[in-house]
């Protein structure tokens, strides 16, 4: 078996077709956008490269049939911030041979020895973590998009290998269709009653006003309580600017306090349901298909982005009201509202408070991914 680096026009092509040729008999795995996957291999557009570096390889074998891949990578800002220095791994595809797969672990590894780490996280995104993060172990189902799919064999490959659970990421799911539990609609009911507080769709709020009230709410919420760094008007213009083509106006919420934003719901169509049809292309004429399909209602599954409430308005019910303010459109026998169910971007299950958050509104766990640590001193 042979690595060979990923440095011109047909490895990258071996890199990309690999999967398609391992996942042509499963149902359920759809073939990611090729601009997607290679953005984050591009020095140029993505920005991991200004504090870090990457590698990535394919593995072929003796009659040069790429049979695995994978990708190492280091984010500088944040290697140093654990017990050892951490790099990273991801994009890992293999065929089901662990010789196989312990050689591309082990050139990982070495990549990252050689770099002063001691540890490595994987199959994660040299970028940010709402993207190809972790493995799946549980829940064989269309990926949503940008989230990793993959065989069952791979999770024995990992353990054997001395990787360990480092956290469970955890999908939830619900139908749009059906009741709130009675509380939910209690504690919202309470917070409908004061007057101070409004919760709408953005139907008829201007993008730029929609832009600034997330980064200011944004910044409330996540700033200081993750690892989340403050958004700038730029960086919120800029992340509306990259949704517009696909968001449902109906499907983003705000609540406000005295005019005030305090807490946001962040939901788009789940345009998997759309890309599955492209076979990795995304031209001019997958575009116009893609106005087609979402035109003609063929995404019917809402993908749950991000929430966040202000903390002085924790635990009063807010969350509640939104979502009893959405559902209130959602279940209206009156509109035309194509979407039939709603997943949720992964919670970590070192997040409990989300969590409860989740299953307050009827969701139950779907999906569950898996970031791993392999230690290096520890466990050779």
């Amino acid at each position: 078996m042979n690595l060979i680096p990923v440095n011109d026009g047909k490895t990258r092509k071996e890199f990309l077709l690999l999967p398609v040729r391992l996942y042509k008999d499963n149902k359920n795995w759809i073939r990611p956008l090729d601009k997607d996957i290679e953005f984050v291999f591009d020095a140029e557009q993505n920005k991991y490269f200004k504090n870090g570096e990457c590698e990535r390889w394919i593995l072929q074998n003796d009659k040069k049939q790429t049979i695995g891949r994978v990708a190492a990578f280091i984010d500088y800002r944040t290697s140093e911030k654990y017990d050892q220095p951490t790099g990273g791994m991801g994009f890992f595809e293999c065929i089901d041979d662990r010789e196989a797969a312990f050689k591309l672990f082990d050139k990982c590894k070495d990549w990252l020895e050689e770099r002063g780490m001691e540890a490595m996280d994987g199959p994660i995104n040299f970028g940010e973590r709402d993207k190809w993060w972790g493995l799946l172990i549980d829940g064989d189902y269309e990926p949503n998009y940008c989230v990793p799919y993959n065989f069952p064999y791979y999770r024995d490959f990992f353990e054997a290998y001395g990787f360990d659970v480092s956290y469970k990421q955890f999908t939830y799911r619900r139908e749009v269709k059906g009741g709130l539990d009675e509380k939910v609609v209690a504690r919202a009911n309470r917070i409908f009653k004061n007057p101070d507080y409004k919760f709408c769709s953005i139907e008829k709020i201007g993008l730029d006003k929609v832009a600034e009230d997330f980064r200011v709410t944004y910044n409330k919420s996540w700033v200081g309580y993750s690892d989340a760094k403050e958004m700038s008007k730029e960086q919120a213009h800029a992340l509306m600017n990259n949704i517009k083509p696909i968001l449902d106006r109906r499907l983003i919420w705000f609540a406000y306090y005295m005019d005030q934003p305090i807490a946001f719901a962040v939901m788009l169509p789940e345009i998997n349901q759309i890309v599955k049809h492209f076979g990795g292309r995304f031209g001019i004429w997958e575009k116009l298909r893609f106005l087609w399909y979402k035109k003609t209602g063929k995404c019917n599954k809402i993908l749950g982005v991000v929430f966040g409430v202000v903390p002085r308005f924790q635990g009063r019910g807010i969350e509640s009201a939104l979502i009893t303010a959405f559902s209130k459109l959602a279940y209206d026998p009156k509109t035309s509202f194509p979407y039939k169910e709603l997943e949720h971007n992964w919670v970590g299950d070192f997040n409990p408070q989300m969590m409860k958050v989740h299953e307050s509104i009827g969701g139950t766990i779907f999906k569950t991914h898996a970031t791993f640590r392999k230690l290096f001193k520890n466990n050779n």
